[in-house]
């Protein structure tokens, strides 16, 4: 197993990497820079767009353009680059943070304040706007998905350092019977991505690795990084067999910085990844 370097950057803080499998290109965010990349593999070229506030993620729309989790709300931008919101909750000392796009097209948001105390929360948010609030007093709101059936749907907030699974209705929408599918030992688990067998990767902040569960909670794979925070990854390609694994600069001192820290990782062929709904706003 190899990996290499997608893009060679110093982003304050990585995240939310997404395989926009229209265009064939990674989607991913700095959110301490205000910035949203575009990766292109085939040209090798990451395009920057910068927006006015910090952003926790960014979306393909089934329409095109994108959604963004920004400080003060969901944002969609148009494909000529108009910006308008969607969702406005601004709160002093709180910001978006990860989001995914459910099978159904929803958009869930994740928020957390900047002290990282409980206070955050998770939004699902429909096309039309309407908001709900899934879960509350959420510490640091991070990784979403979904298991291959869309039965499941996993859950981190990274102070708890688990992951969790909820029971998931497609048709509604609806989370429940929130519950621990298992303690990670190693670092802060971060964001994560689910493959072709339901299995489930996530990110290890400070832990330098990945780890990949099974669906029942056993640790399967460890894939260790040269990077000491790992924050996100997804799979992507045109069959969805490489990972992305985005990474972050913020908070490290000058002896613990690796070269590599805050850019963007690949590790062809490691596994299977699916497809991600598109946002259908």
């Amino acid at each position: 197993m190899s990996i290499e370097v997608a893009v060679r950057a110093e982003a304050e803080l990585g995240e939310a990497p997404t395989w926009d499998h229209a265009s064939g290109t990674l989607l991913w965010v700095d959110v301490l820079g205000n910035e949203v990349h575009r990766y292109n593999p085939t040209r090798d070229d990451d395009a920057v767009l910068e927006v006015p506030q910090h952003v926790g993620a960014a979306k393909p729309r089934s329409r095109g353009g994108l959604v963004l989790n920004l400080r003060d709300g969901v944002a969609l931008v148009d494909r000529d680059g108009v910006k308008t919101w969607l969702v406005y909750w601004a709160r002093d000392g709180v910001r978006g943070n990860d989001a995914a796009v459910d099978p159904a097209g929803r958009l869930w948001a994740g928020t957390m304040r900047y002290d990282e105390d409980p206070g955050g929360w998770l939004a699902r948010v429909e096309p039309n706007g309407d908001a709900k609030v899934v879960l509350d007093e959420v510490s640091v709101s991070n990784g979403i998905g979904w298991s291959p059936d869309a039965t499941l749907m996993y859950y981190v907030d990274s102070a708890e350092r688990r992951i969790d699974v909820l029971d998931y209705d497609r048709e509604t929408g609806q989370a429940t019977n929130r519950r621990p599918l298992v303690e990670v030992p190693r670092g802060l688990p971060d964001g994560l991505t689910v493959d072709a067998s339901g299995a489930i990767w996530v990110a290890l902040w400070g832990g330098a690795a990945l780890h990949r569960y099974t669906p029942d909670g056993v640790l399967d794979r460890e894939v260790e990084l040269p990077v000491g925070q790992p924050t996100a990854c997804c799979f992507g390609g045109p069959d969805f067999t490489d990972l992305y694994v985005t990474t972050a600069r913020v908070g490290l001192s000058d002896d613990a910085l690796s070269e590599l820290a805050g850019s963007l990782l690949v590790l062809p062929g490691v596994g299977e990844g699916l497809p991600s709904a598109a946002f259908a706003g």
